[in-house]
């Protein structure tokens, strides 16, 4: 036995070794080592060259790294017996050395509409939920950034629970990879779309956010085009300049939903250090720097924010930000709150009122509504 130094995509750390029989560990250039690891490790938080390194230090072809850096991303394997061309040998000292603490499914409830949500379930217990969207134009998979939320937004199912943690950025990968195969085994396509509008606060997980974004568009992984992914926040104005910083390629949705401070502030307590003239600012930053397409999310709430006189304002919100498009969205209650949506009459002279005064918007019809998926109503409850 003796002592080396091996990188495993984390600190350096001194493990004890053993040489394979012939080797002579006192040349450098031959020492081949059998890696008893002192703690075992996270395999996908791995690079691809530290996995080849790890799999030079065992003894082994280096192509052996390509191959497991294949199954644990293209393939999202959840376990290391799935990796059918390693030998059993290996995918044992796989095993032993690394864990692939993927998030698993628990439960699922499919919408009369064709909705279906996702129960997640991580590995240390925690729950999540995410969202398949079909029309008859694409897939889009609702993802979730955090389990639980801190915003306490008034009007959001997961505002009324706490954040227990932020997810990483593999469990995220592992939410859309799931709703992924779901939507090839129901509709046979895959995924057109990607909204972060599910649980938690994208912004607040912003590099296990961008992370997993990279790992998904990546040829290594799902090759998305960033130009289908969309990140909505409720509105952190130093993240979304940093993403303007960041030269991000995806587009970015701002969840306004009232046109007034003094409204905002009443619904979304984000807004008392989050100003809407700060998310001006931010947001015209964040598009001088990327050119991406940005849209305001709009709830309508009956007495709230559905007077025409809240349609004045908001348009000269938009006029100030180079936004492409308002949606307005319809209110789905949730238990824990009192508001109400406006009746039909009402949200389309909203809608109509914006549309005269030159403003590109779109009234979103809520989907999933009947298995508490739909927008604000993710609260983690278990379905069937």
């Amino acid at each position: 036995m003796f002592i080396s130094e091996v990188m495993y995509g984390g600190p350096r750390k001194y493990r004890a070794q053993s040489t394979i029989k012939g080797r002579n560990p006192a040349n450098p250039a031959s020492r081949v080592y059998l890696c008893q690891m002192a703690e075992v490790k996270n395999i996908r938080t791995l690079t691809l060259p530290e996995l080849k390194e790890y799999f030079e230090a065992i003894g082994d072809k280096k192509f052996r790294a390509i191959q497991t850096y294949e199954w644990i991303w293209k393939k999202n394997a959840r376990h290391f017996d799935e990796m059918s061309n390693l030998s059993m040998e290996l995918r044992q000292k796989l095993s032993e050395a690394f864990t692939i603490p993927a998030i698993t499914e628990e439960t699922s409830q499919l919408s009369s509409d064709g909705t279906l949500k996702l129960r997640f379930k991580t590995f240390d217990g925690h729950f999540a939920e995410g969202v398949l969207i079909p029309t008859e134009k694409r897939q889009t998979a609702c993802v979730s950034s955090q389990i639980g939320c801190s915003l306490s937004c008034k009007f959001c199912a997961t505002g009324y629970m706490d954040r227990k943690r932020n997810l990483n950025f593999d469990e995220i990968y592992d939410q859309v990879a799931l709703l992924n195969r779901h939507s090839e085994k129901l509709y046979g396509t895959r995924l057109s779309n990607i909204v972060f509008m599910g649980m938690g606060e994208p912004l607040l997980n912003y590099k296990h956010v961008l992370q997993a974004i990279e790992k998904l568009c990546s040829n290594d992984g799902m090759a998305m085009s960033p130009k289908r992914i969309t990140v909505s926040t409720a509105g952190v104005a130093k993240q979304i300049r940093q993403l303007g910083d960041d030269k991000v390629r995806f587009n970015l949705a701002l969840s306004l939903h009232a046109p007034t401070d003094k409204k905002r502030d009443a619904i979304m307590p984000i807004n008392e250090t989050n100003h809407i003239d700060a998310l001006i600012e931010a947001l015209n930053y964040f598009y001088e720097q990327t050119k991406n397409d940005i849209t305001l999310e709009y709830i309508l709430f009956r007495d709230v924010n559905d007077s025409l006189a809240d349609a004045d304002e908001l348009i000269k919100i938009y006029r100030r930000i180079p936004t492409h498009l308002i949606n307005v969205i319809e209110y789905n209650p949730i238990d824990k709150a009192s508001f109400t949506k406006p009746d039909e009459d009402t949200t389309q002279q909203f809608t109509d009122y914006l549309a005269r005064h030159r403003v590109n918007v779109r009234l979103r019809r809520s989907r999933g509504k009947d298995i508490d998926a739909a927008c604000g109503q993710l609260a983690n409850k278990k379905g069937k």
